[in-house]
């Protein structure tokens, strides 16, 4: 499958999480948000172009030892685009949902204030 078609079908068989960060949190930014946007040969779940930010929302499968090796080569590359990427878990966003959007509001706002 191709890196676009797999990223319309994550767009539209997102996670539980997902959705909800993207529907309660993500919207109600003031700046634009891609939702499972291609990047490179990377698919990333919340892209914010204008902050250089990449939001990941994790199961349980980056919390194994492939998982965690394959995490680690995408934020190499992406990094090495000058993004910044944060990674949240499903537990995150389903018990420390306000925190976790506090956190984003933060980092993009930190951001916008920095640029010229």
């Amino acid at each position: 499958m191709s890196l676009s078609k797999n990223a319309k079908t994550l767009r539209t068989n997102m996670t539980k999480e997902e959705p909800h960060l993207w529907y309660d949190c993500l919207k109600l930014l003031p700046i634009t948000v891609h939702r499972q946007k291609i990047l490179g040969n990377y698919i990333v779940d919340f892209y914010i172009a204008t902050a250089k930010l990449v939001i990941e929302v994790d199961g349980t499968q980056h919390f194994e030892e492939l998982g965690q090796q394959s995490d680690r080569i995408r934020d190499e590359y992406l990094k090495s685009l000058g993004l910044t990427v944060v990674r949240y878990s499903n537990a995150d966003v389903n018990l420390r949902f306000n925190a976790v959007c506090e956190d984003v509001f933060n980092r993009v706002s930190t951001f916008l204030k920095a640029s010229p």
